[in-house]
């Protein structure tokens, strides 16, 4: 017979994080195989109750950094050493702590983080987490905006400009919506105000499933498309709200928002891909850039917390 989900399934109760798995219940323990941990190994809400901002992005190395920042940002004891990675056991995500701060990786692309989230989102709830603000920081191609803007996401789109998520579930096509929270949106283009030397805007983020044809790019190993179809495409993407590409924003919107988090993507474009498919800036001028979402990110986790600002 089908499932019914009680109320308390449907998102954020009193502020906690909730699922809307009732079959969990039913289970002695929770094996959050990909993190290596999980309920009985583990006594996650003495590691992880007091989380209230997770900020998750691709690379391992980029969220080791940022974690590490906020240390420096929020004055922790032990700021500017090491910080170990709490799914060390694992070799397919990294997670750090910087005090109520979680910095995750996810891979790249819908899959990857897809796995992710569904076991961060459990071990947030068996954590009893309360409150808990969720932020994908990460790099984009921009579209129609310069190299270095960073964008906070209003509404994640697909490659047909449709703000949904498509996931089959056993055969079926489930289609799930991918809006984001709007006053959070606000709320981070405010903080960035207080930061004048990078541009920031708000727009829509088309999400592919491919870096190279699914992206309209001509470089990749198959083309099947001229130069001007490739531009007929991006600009009517322009023309529809999209200011920025990537690859795992819907999939990040629509689980979030079905487990009731406040959830925000902030992504710095490496390049404007209406003038091209490569990447061609120094690392440098790469590592300046991808620490321009951290920023803003660290800007608005001091403002939560009540803090002043850094010099």
């Amino acid at each position: 017979s089908a499932l019914t989900l009680p109320a308390s399934y449907l998102g954020q109760v009193n502020g906690r994080v909730l699922v809307k798995n009732p079959h969990l219940d039913l289970m002695e323990e929770d094996v959050l195989y990909h993190l290596d941990l999980g309920t009985k190994t583990h006594n996650l809400p003495a590691m992880f109750g007091d989380i209230k901002f997770v900020c998750v992005g691709g690379s391992p190395n980029r969220m080791r950094a940022f974690a590490q920042f906020m240390q420096r940002e929020l004055g922790l004891a032990g700021a500017g050493e090491d910080v170990a990675d709490i799914c060390a056991g694992s070799d397919r995500y990294a997670m750090y702590r910087a005090g109520p701060v979680l910095s995750i990786s996810h891979g790249m692309g819908i899959p990857s983080i897809s796995i992710m989230l569904h076991e961060l989102i459990k071990l947030l709830h068996h954590a009893k987490c309360r409150d808990v603000t969720i932020i994908r920081i990460g790099t984009s191609g921009g579209l129609g905006i310069e190299a270095g803007s960073v964008v906070i996401t209003d509404t994640a789109v697909d490659s047909s400009f449709q703000p949904r998520f498509e996931q089959v579930v056993l055969g079926d096509v489930v289609v799930r919506s991918t809006e984001l929270d709007k006053d959070l949106a606000e709320e981070l283009l405010a903080c960035s105000r207080d930061i004048p030397d990078f541009p920031t805007l708000i727009g829509h983020t088309m999400c592919t499933y491919d870096f190279y044809e699914g992206q309209g790019r001509l470089d990749g190993a198959l083309c099947s498309f001229s130069s001007e179809k490739k531009l007929e495409y991006l600009r009517r993407a322009y023309d529809a709200g999209v200011r920025n590409i990537e690859m795992e924003s819907t999939a990040f919107a629509a689980l979030c928002g079905l487990c009731g988090l406040k959830a925000a993507v902030v992504c710095v474009a490496l390049l404007d891909r209406l003038e091209g498919d490569q990447i061609r800036a120094s690392h440098e001028v790469l590592w300046e850039y991808q620490q321009r979402p951290q920023r803003l990110i660290a800007a608005f986790i001091r403002k939560r917390l009540g803090l002043c600002p850094t010099d």
